[in-house]
């Protein structure tokens, strides 16, 4: 086999692979074991049908399109590893040549990772840490736990208030006439939570069990129903129950409850002996986020939209994953925040751009630096994700390997020395 790549323009280039005819009549002859086992000739059972008869019968050249589908696959990654080229999405594939006792010949239009040119990266200024835990910082974890800890107590009367959670049936109506998805039977709202349209839980506030009320809100403009974008509704509201947070006092026996000491005082340090550590690693990772920002912002770079979009696409997964670990999922998430998919999208955009350009230049300086990962060093990761997971490295490994991880594996791998590199070789601002 031959390849030979011609870049035509940034990022873009041209894959002409030449395959040998011996290679093609493997596949026409694998192609033809494939069809004969359906197909249908007056006189022979299915797959008994002789290549001679199949042929004059049907034509080899009915054979051509599941044989190109044979060789194409394996002939592509062949040419891309021959070429030396990181192609970062699905290639535009134009047959010239292809038939019985001839070469097959194709031409792939393909999108590869663009190259990088390094600014500076060495010697960039970073924030020191500030680690220090203040007086106002540990009561706010304090009154954090407390919430946390707090009672739902259910109240017999009076009036909702903002922090309650209540109880409701509603319907929602525009223009008097019920709209999908706008209807929720003994459905559980915190108010003050911002889960529901602006304005809604403010007209909870105040309603007493029993109470009936219609609350008029505006659906936002960029709600992702048109019908509904922008436009006045009604929704009838039945208040049954109001539950109310009953908070711990904040005592020893609050020490006791919650922690292993007996005492507030000494509960209150450790407390703040953790928010200090976590403060510690907050300010390292701000840090690197700093001088890997600097070293991208003086580097030169021209991202292909396929590569942000691609980036998007995983930060929407990634989305979608936390939104069902909080029993919740996208539709829900439109209806109550107002958004549709497109203006998510827009709204990642910024950032997706952001991390491919720093992942992008964190390879180059890797590669500039020869940052390689050995063997034992995947070893030691694949041991830290086996303690993550709860499962056996082994079976890690042989995951990453069946779905083709590994080398994903080894490039976080890199992008980390890299990141650490920046760091050990920047100065305190």
């Amino acid at each position: 086999m031959t390849a030979n790549w011609e870049k035509i323009e940034k990022n873009v280039g041209v894959l002409s692979v030449e395959i040998e005819a011996e290679k093609v009549a493997a596949a026409l002859d694998k192609a033809f074991r494939k069809v004969v086992q359906k197909a249908n000739v007056p006189g022979f059972r299915k797959g008994k049908v002789p290549r001679t008869i199949f042929e004059s019968r049907f034509g080899v050249e009915s054979l051509y399109q599941d044989a190109i589908d044979i060789l194409l696959p394996e002939a592509y990654t062949e040419a891309v590893d021959q070429a030396g080229i990181e192609p970062v999405d699905r290639p535009e594939v134009d047959v010239e040549q292809f038939g019985k006792g001839q070469t097959f010949k194709f031409k792939a239009k393909v999108t590869v990772k663009p190259e990088v040119k390094l600014g500076d990266y060495q010697g960039l200024e970073a924030p020191a840490a500030d680690t220090e835990v203040t007086e106002e910082e540990l009561n706010k974890e304090l009154e954090r736990l407390q919430q946390r800890h707090a009672e739902l107590v259910v109240v017999d009367e009076g009036p909702a208030q903002q922090g309650d959670v209540t109880v409701i049936d509603f319907e929602g109506s525009l223009d008097g006439e019920p709209f999908e998805g706008g209807k929720g039977e003994r459905y559980s709202l915190e108010l003050g939570s911002g889960s529901f349209i602006p304005g809604f839980e403010d007209q909870v506030v105040g309603m007493n069990i029993a109470e009936d009320k219609d609350i008029n809100v505006s659906f936002p403009e960029s709600y992702h129903a048109e019908n509904l974008a922008g436009k006045p509704v009604v929704f009838k509201v039945t208040l049954h129950e109001i539950k109310r947070k009953n908070l711990p006092a904040l005592d020893d026996e609050f020490a006791k409850d919650v922690s292993e000491f007996d005492t507030l005082e000494e509960y209150k340090q450790d407390l703040a002996a953790k928010l200090k550590e976590s403060k510690a690693k907050e300010a390292e990772s701000a840090r690197e986020a700093a001088v890997v920002d600097k070293a991208s912002e003086a580097a030169e770079v021209d991202i292909p939209d396929v590569m942000i979009d691609t980036e998007i696409d995983q930060m929407m997964k990634d989305f979608e994953s936390r939104l069902r670990m909080q029993g919740m999922n996208l539709e829900l998430y439109f209806q109550f925040s107002g958004q549709n998919e497109e203006a998510l999208k827009e709204q990642m955009k910024a950032d997706a751009q952001k991390r491919v350009r720093n992942n992008l230049v964190l390879e180059a300086v890797a590669k500039a630096e020869n940052l390689d990962v050995t063997a034992a060093e995947v070893e030691d990761e694949l041991a830290n994700l086996s303690k993550t997971y709860n499962r056996p490295a082994e079976e890690l490994r042989s995951i990453f390997e069946a779905n083709g991880y590994m080398d994903t594996l080894s490039s976080d791998l890199k992008v980390r020395k890299a990141v650490q590199f920046i760091i050990e070789h920047s100065k305190t601002a």
